[in-house]
């Protein structure tokens, strides 16, 4: 489904190949050869998706960029990355012949370099820089630049985390951690803003390539 969002109409190289359930919303481009297979979303908000060349996003991916409290987090993929099945980014960059695989989760304002590889479950926080042809081990939490591995039972891992302000980077949203309704208050008070444009959203007819 190709969904015109703020004004933005999805743009599809016609060599590419989009899947008939696949939904893409707003500012997105679809480089060369690039597949985007069954029931993967791609949603730009109101910043931009931009899939290089020959890339690759599997079954049920979601890719969201966001841009709210001054900050665009666009998702930015280059040639020949793989997305796989289950996979989540959220306004992040994926670098030139990068492997996410499934079930894996990159966050806002990550950048994860060339030819570097995210295993199955790996998650990788916002901010944080995954070096050219680094892997984060299946189920591993990668945070900060310099990276630094965590397992999701040490108990350095929240301290991590809280340090990374992933709130503020993600939502604009400032509340500490010692006041979680609160924050999560303003969280979706934030999404619910962003989202609104969807009220508005228009299913494209015809051909979307090359528009």
């Amino acid at each position: 489904m190709i969904i015109k969002n703020r004004g933005a109409v999805p743009v599809i190289d016609k060599s590419a190949f989009v899947a008939p359930n696949a939904t893409l919303v707003g500012n997105v481009r679809i480089g060369r050869d690039s597949r985007i297979m069954y029931g993967a979303t791609l949603d730009s908000e109101e910043s931009r998706i931009d899939v290089g060349d020959c890339t690759i996003i599997c079954e049920n991916a979601t890719l969201r960029a966001t841009a709210v409290a001054n900050m665009n987090h666009p998702v930015l993929l280059g040639d020949h990355v793989f997305i796989s099945p289950h996979a989540t980014l959220l306004g992040c960059s994926i670098e030139r012949a990068s492997y996410i695989a499934t079930g894996a989760t990159i966050l806002h304002g990550a950048t994860v370099k060339e030819g570097a590889v995210v295993a199955v479950g790996g998650i990788v926080h916002a901010k944080t820089v995954i070096p050219s042809g680094f892997i984060v081990p299946p189920n591993m939490i990668a945070i900060g630049d310099p990276v630094k591995l965590y397992t999701p039972n040490v108990k350095e891992l929240m301290q991590a985390i809280k340090t990374n302000e992933f709130s503020r980077e993600a939502f604009g949203v400032g509340t500490g951690w010692n006041n979680l309704v609160e924050k999560y208050v303003e969280v979706t008070n934030v999404r619910s803003d962003e989202f609104k444009s969807h009220l508005d959203d228009e299913i494209v007819e015809g051909d979307p390539k090359n528009r």
